[in-house]
């Protein structure tokens, strides 16, 4: 195994339970000393039980992978989702009570405390689910009339601070981070730059031919980040919100063999079709989406190397055994991708 960078302390190592419930202190809420760390590699989130018998989730922001502005927005957004009755859990409006924390934005009720650097938080109510049972065709159908309410309310204007989904850069952007950072193995790095050099072909036709028009999205809609009760689905955290094609919310809810797929996307559409026009062209995006999502995953994993979490989550990283895996993967979809007949013919 090559070897990769070595961790370094960061940010994170400093926020001890204490400085937790300091933060929540600084913004009038009085923690009774009972916190739970939720699963989150990008963020760190934490079950806060109030003394008042409340339970909220505070959510401290990765220092420089977001600005300011991008969290207001991903905030303001959420709101405008909340208030047109779109099952999303907004962050709550904080009040500060400590000199030591910044409230934004100023214009508005503020979500997003800032400080002390280089620590930003916000705060939301508590809320419960289970994984949707996505081999349900109700299940599927709800879930396409979720998504068709939030991108009705995505498409009514623009991000104008967060990021837009520029797959083919995208895709550019990860080859060069693990090449030229090294992540890849002497003996795996031709056949991995072979495959993504394809892969950005791919990806660059589809858009370009397709050429589909961005809305402002939840960003990453995988079943982990939906929650399901009774009453249908909700999401609570909109951290990767961007600018993109409907389909990018849609395509990672399907699984299985490409029938299976279709089925399941005839599902969704179904559920979607009342709310929001879908232009099914988008369709022929999916496999390039897929070959995109597996090529960041791994430059992802890169960006985050210095984190000691995610040595310990991917020991083999760097090893020239997950690589080829890794260079079979994508071979396999490339294969997929190239002789799919375009679920656009099944659904």
């Amino acid at each position: 195994m090559p070897a990769l960078p070595q961790t370094r302390p960061q940010a994170f190592d400093s926020l001890t339970p204490d400085k937790v419930l300091d933060a929540m202190d600084a913004v009038g809420l009085r923690g009774d000393g009972r916190i739970l760390q939720l699963n989150s590699y990008e963020n760190r989130v934490f079950q806060i039980m109030l003394e008042d018998g409340d339970a909220v989730v505070a959510k401290f922001y990765r220092p420089a992978r977001w600005t300011d502005d991008q969290i207001v927005e991903e905030h303001r957004f959420a709101l405008e989702l909340r208030d047109a009755e779109v099952p999303v859990v907004a962050p709550i409006e904080l009040h500060a009570q400590s000199p030591v924390v910044t409230l934004l934005p100023l214009d508005a009720p503020a979500t997003l405390a800032v400080g002390p650097a280089p620590l930003r938080y916000a705060i939301a109510p508590r809320r419960s689910g289970r994984a949707p049972e996505l081999e349900d065709d109700a299940v599927l159908h709800r879930l396409g009339g979720f998504i068709g309410r939030l991108h009705d309310v995505g498409s009514r204007r623009a991000f104008q601070h967060r990021r837009t989904l520029d797959a083919a850069n995208d895709a550019r952007d990860a080859l060069v981070q693990l090449i030229e950072g090294r992540f890849v193995p002497e003996d795996q790095a031709r056949g991995w730059t072979d495959a993504c050099e394809r892969a950005i072909e791919i990806i660059d036709a589809a858009f370009a031919r397709i050429r589909p028009r961005s809305i402002r999205l939840h960003g990453d809609c995988h079943p982990g980040n939906l929650l399901w009760r009774d009453a249908g689905a909700h999401v609570v955290d909109l951290d990767d919100a961007c600018m993109g094609p409907a389909v990018q919310d849609l395509w990672m809810l399907l699984s299985g063999e490409p029938e299976a797929a279709a089925h399941q996307m005839r599902q969704l559409l179904r559920g979607y079709a009342p709310f929001m026009a879908f232009d099914r062209r988008e369709l022929q995006l999916i496999e390039p989406l897929r070959l995109l999502r597996m090529m960041r995953h791994n430059a992802w994993v890169a960006q985050r190397w210095h984190d000691p979490a995610f040595p310990l989550a991917f020991p083999d990283f760097g090893s020239s055994s997950y690589w080829a895996q890794q260079v079979t993967q994508l071979r396999e979809q490339l294969r997929a991708a190239e002789a799919a007949p375009g679920i656009d013919d099944l659904a």
